[in-house]
C-alpha cells in the first residue's frame, strides 16, 4: 500500500495539519502545542513540498491482467521483469522519467526532450511465455532505431529475456520483454 501512496501528499497533509495546529495554539496561548506545530509542522510541510516537486507518478496497467497470466508470472517471470513491474508501478522521486537511466544506457535517450516516455504497462502471454509489455510514447526514436538495439536490450534486461517490438501507432512503440526460461522465480 505504501508503494501506491504519494509521500509528497502525505508530507503536505501532516505538515499542514501540524503547522495549522501551531498557529491555532499560538492564538490560544498554548506554548507546548505552538512549539510542536512550528518546529515539526513547518519542516514536514517543506519536505512534503520538496517531495511533491520531484514526484514521478506510477504507471498503471493499460489493461487488467488475467488469472492465467498471473499464474504464468509466478512460474516464469524473471527477477528483472518483476523489478521493472514493481518499480514503474510506484511513486518515484528525483527522476525525470520512468526507466530514464536504462534508456540512456541503451542509447535510446539522446536528450531529455527526445527520450521515449513510458505511458503504460501490460502483462500478457506470448506462445505460452510470460510477457511484460512496456508501452512507450516515442515520437523521436523510430521503430528501426529500437530494432537496431534489440541485442543490447536483451543483454541489458537478460538473461532469460527475448525482446520484440511493435508499433501500434505512429508515435508509440511497444517493447515486449518475453521470458525464455520457465524457471520458478520467487517474487
Amino acid at each position: 500500500m505504501l508503494r501506491q501512496t504519494s509521500l509528497g501528499t502525505l508530507g503536505l497533509f501532516i505538515g499542514g495539519l501540524l503547522t495549522l495546529t501551531g498557529f491555532v495554539a499560538y492564538a490560544t496561548d498554548n506554548a507546548t502545542l505552538n512549539l510542536v506545530g512550528f518546529f515539526y509542522g513547518i519542516p514536514v510541510l517543506l519536505g512534503g513540498l520538496a517531495l511533491k516537486a520531484s514526484e514521478l507518478k506510477p504507471i498503471d496497467l493499460s489493461e487488467p491482467t488475467s488469472a492465467p497470466v498471473l499464474n504464468l508470472r509466478e512460474v516464469q517471470a524473471t527477477p528483472t521483469q518483476n523489478q521493472i513491474r514493481k518499480d514503474v508501478m510506484r511513486y518515484r522521486y528525483g527522476q525525470k522519467a520512468h526507466l530514464d537511466s536504462s534508456l540512456e544506457s541503451l542509447g535510446l535517450s539522446p536528450t531529455d526532450e527526445d527520450r521515449p516516455l513510458l505511458t503504460g504497462l501490460r502483462e500478457t502471454e506470448a506462445n505460452g511465455a510470460y510477457t511484460l509489455v512496456l508501452e512507450f510514447d516515442s515520437p523521436f526514436i523510430s521503430l528501426e532505431k529500437w530494432q537496431q538495439k534489440r541485442e543490447k536490450i536483451e543483454k541489458f534486461f537478460g538473461p532469460g529475456i527475448r525482446v520484440e517490438f511493435t508499433q501500434p501507432d505512429e508515435d508509440r512503440i511497444d517493447v515486449a520483454l518475453i521470458a525464455t526460461q520457465p524457471e520458478a522465480v520467487p517474487q
